[in-house]
């Protein structure tokens, strides 16, 4: 068969599949991603990765507080980043099956910051979690994006049947009218989010204190700087370990790699920076499994030393638990 004659057949078949009554296999795009879940095991305990969405957040000269915008811009272009002028900031929520409760750990920002965040309520569905069968929401620190989903946006609970569990610390810098009558305007927002969430229901919300054993297995880990109370967490089960060192690092391309570089998000960035560089040495030293609120999903992986720097290398996808 000569090339002229395949060429016609082709143009044949194509105008035949787009006559009226010819099945087309095309499909139009879907346009956006597939329920973000990830489920993976600790000793005897189901953790499930919940995606909430992701920021976009402009680069500029704010973002590293002490490092040149273009150090700043070489880190991201070295994990290919950032080409749009605008650094993704991904948020992770877990949830820990322990066979006795489930227990969400961080809320999600409830769609208040960003149009493409505000996913959690509809991936826990597509993970088959009912949002009443939550008896534990566990916060870290009281940053919007870790509180705003505990309530839908007409003011109701989005867990309605779960005990509301936070550091004390926490509480009694973000609940202070003095605290937040000396804030700058910046941290204003987050002073009134505090009070939108935890304000009608100032008497039922628990409060642990440093190193407590906040849950069966779950034991807080006191890691401030980036706020006053900001808590990490271990999870142990049957001699396994998961740290759940929520905003320690932020974004691993910049505060993994660069420890010693201080996030606008850290309200003491010198403690906040201390905090960092202990944890980074303790999970590097004991090769934990980590997960960051900020790291891309799943979410999980280990931090490894490299000389006297660190890197962030993310878990392998794993079909079974």
């Amino acid at each position: 068969m000569s090339r002229r004659t395949v060429l016609a057949a082709a143009t044949a078949a194509a105008t035949a599949a787009s006559a009226p009554g010819v099945a087309n296999a095309a499909i139009p795009a879907a346009g956006r991603q597939a329920p973000g879940v990830y489920r993976y095991k600790v000793g005897a305990f189901e953790v499930t990765a919940i995606t909430d969405g992701v920021a976009r957040r402009p680069l500029d000269d704010s973002l590293v507080r002490n490092a040149p915008i273009e150090r700043v811009r070489e880190a991201l272009a070295d994990a290919f980043l950032a080409e749009d002028g605008k650094v993704p900031i991904s948020f992770t929520a877990v949830v820990v099956n322990t066979g006795a409760r489930l227990i969400l750990i961080d809320a999600g920002t409830g769609g208040f910051l960003a149009p493409t965040a505000g996913q959690l309520y509809e991936n826990l569905a597509a993970a088959g979690v009912d949002q009443r069968a939550i008896d534990t929401v566990l916060v870290s620190h009281f940053h919007a994006d870790h509180i705003g989903g505990v309530r839908l946006k007409d003011g109701s609970l989005a867990f309605p049947n779960a005990e509301v569990v936070v550091p004390d610390a926490e509480w009694a810098f973000w609940m202070d009218d003095g605290q937040m009558s000396r804030a700058p305007e910046a941290l204003q927002p987050a002073f009134k989010m505090a009070r939108r969430v935890f304000g009608p229901m100032t008497k039922e919300v628990r409060r642990f204190q440093r190193d407590a054993e906040v849950a069966p297995g779950i034991v807080a880990i006191p890691a401030p700087g980036h706020t006053p109370g900001h808590t990490a967490f271990r999870l142990s089960s049957n001699s396994q370990d998961l740290i759940i060192w929520s905003d320690t690092t932020n974004h691993p391309a910049l505060f993994v790699r660069h420890p010693g570089w201080h996030a606008v998000f850290d309200i003491d960035p010198d403690l906040a920076e201390t905090t960092r560089r202990r944890m980074l040495d303790m999970v590097a030293a004991d090769q934990s499994l980590v997960a960051g609120y900020h790291f891309p999903f799943p979410a999980v992986g280990h931090i490894a030393r490299r000389g006297t720097d660190y890197d962030f290398v993310p878990v392998m996808w794993n079909p079974a638990l």
